[in-house]
């Protein structure tokens, strides 16, 4: 529900995962993990026996969020310097967009939130 283009999720995610392992493939963490991904997905065990790899640095993916509907964001990700494997991905709407303006609503939202549970006494959770 979350995604609706779903199938090209999948298979993204599944090819930037093959990606990512590189050489690291008898990891028995890895291991471990594709063995219980094939076991629960027929769809993960068909897309990682295609063996496609691919390394995606910036495109736009469409979410459904259940407070303010569908959002296009475009996205871009960069390595981080001096931690192999970590990766920031920065999401954005395009300016003047329905999205970026669902976003806003989404932030105040939150900031609304924030504000009662903060009134009530309760506090943030640390972040870290």
């Amino acid at each position: 529900d979350t995604y609706p283009d779903w199938d090209e999720v999948a298979r993204d995610t599944v090819a930037v995962l093959r990606a990512s392992v590189g050489p690291d493939l008898d990891d028995p963490q890895l291991t471990d993990l594709i063995g219980e991904l094939s076991l629960k997905s027929e769809k993960f065990r068909s897309l990682w026996a295609r063996h496609d790899v691919r390394e995606k640095t910036h495109g736009t993916k469409r979410y459904v969020h259940p407070l303010v509907g569908e959002l296009e964001l475009r996205y871009e990700s960069f390595a981080v310097a001096g931690n192999p494997g970590q990766v920031l991905v920065v999401y954005h709407a395009e300016p003047g967009s329905p999205s970026e303006r669902a976003l806003a609503l989404l932030s105040s939202i939150a900031a609304e939130g924030a504000a009662t549970r903060t009134a009530c006494g309760v506090a943030p959770a640390a972040s870290g």
